[in-house]
């Protein structure tokens, strides 16, 4: 089996996936109102909301796209943070719909900051907000809990956000914080496969959805909270991926959300040393890198195609390459959801072999660090 380390999907526990070969059941019937109940309430401590958390069978995209179509109109003003690709992904469907996106770019590698989006919002009557809380691209944490407050003291925008690779590893305030979407889904934190979307929204979200005139139909938010009040999805749902999440949440409950971050930020910051320690430079700064996902600057003497060619046929370690314009100039380590040291250790002493073959001097005779202690 194959040492998976990309940000997604991410590795699950055998008996999660031995949950998602259950017998198919009636999505119209008492069993999957019951399934629906037990995932959906299993979500929320993450989300940290008191709110209804909806499942939606599709990936993130279709979370973000359901946030957007159901609460905004075509001509909306509309503000996108962008900190990588998926950021520039969000902006992107709002203008597929006829929001009037106004992008505000920040250098891939760096965050967003509370001052740089409080200008922004301020210097026009924005509808929205659209900002990432974990860039997968570039390995970035946006502080979002501060820059929702400072945006709060000029401003009085919807806030949707793309939670996609923090939930379930990275803590989440959505009431505290006030945000009014927040989205994920089920690939990444939630120890479970591809298939399973999930979106909540604040009372105000919900009020934008009265309003909102984007066309919408699969996404439609409202639909979905309409038919979930019965205990049933409005399309035919992702039943295998449920019942693994149905399998996944229990562990992660027993665990609790504190020590699963704890647990996240133990394994990205043992990654970032041991890129160190390789004599390797990474993308983010210190402050906010990702405790999901490391990116990592290649070396100018390698080419990222070949390293990630010797680490999947030498040693069976998958790690992922960049996107968009850092697509040769940096890999990416995933360190979210189900983590073990072993597998990481593997990961990290193959990375050591494959850029020593390839000529990169400073790996052949470093030290790798441990874990560190709990």
């Amino acid at each position: 089996m194959a040492n998976l380390r990309i940000p997604g999907p991410t590795p699950c526990p055998p008996e999660v996936l031995a949950a998602a070969a259950g017998e198919m059941i009636n999505h119209r019937g008492p069993e999957f109102a019951a399934l629906l109940e037990r995932v959906s309430s299993g979500v929320q401590p993450f989300f940290g909301t008191e709110q209804e958390v909806l499942l939606i069978s599709a990936s993130g995209t279709g979370a973000m796209e359901a946030a957007i179509t159901s609460t905004l109109s075509p001509g909306d003003a509309v503000l996108a943070v962008s900190v990588g690709s998926f950021g520039d992904r969000f902006a992107t469907i709002a203008e597929t719909y006829g929001a009037d996106v106004t992008r505000v770019g920040v250098e891939w590698g760096t965050a967003a900051t509370p001052e740089v989006v409080a200008e922004a919002i301020g210097e026009r009557d924005y509808r929205a907000l659209l900002i990432t809380h974990n860039e997968t691209s570039t390995g970035v944490t946006n502080p979002v809990g501060e820059i929702a407050a400072a945006v709060k003291e000029v401003a009085d925008p919807l806030i949707l956000v793309d939670c996609v690779s923090s939930l379930g590893s990275i803590p989440m305030e959505m009431d505290e914080w006030g945000l009014d979407a927040v989205v994920t889904a089920s690939q990444k934190g939630w120890l479970s496969p591809p298939g399973i979307a999930m979106a909540a929204l604040s009372e105000r979200g919900w009020a934008a959805t009265e309003t909102s005139t984007m066309p919408s139909f699969y996404f439609d938010l409202g639909k979905h909270h309409e038919y979930a009040t019965r205990g049933q999805p409005p399309w035919t749902p992702t039943l295998p991926v449920l019942y693994a999440m149905d399998a996944a949440l229990p562990l992660m409950a027993a665990e609790g959300p504190e020590a699963i971050y704890a647990k996240h930020h133990r394994f990205a910051s043992w990654t970032r040393n041991v890129a160190r320690a390789l004599g390797l430079e990474l993308l983010a700064e210190e402050r906010y890198a990702s405790d999901t996902v490391t990116a990592v600057r290649v070396p100018e003497e390698i080419a990222v195609g070949d390293l990630s060619r010797l680490l999947r046929e030498e040693h069976d370690v998958v790690i992922a390459a960049g996107q968009g314009k850092l697509a040769t100039s940096i890999f990416r380590i995933g360190h979210l959801g189900w983590l073990d040291e072993e597998e990481m250790a593997a990961c990290f002493a193959a990375l050591q072999s494959a850029l020593t073959a390839l000529g990169f001097g400073p790996a052949a005779d470093a030290r790798i660090p441990g874990i560190g202690p709990r």
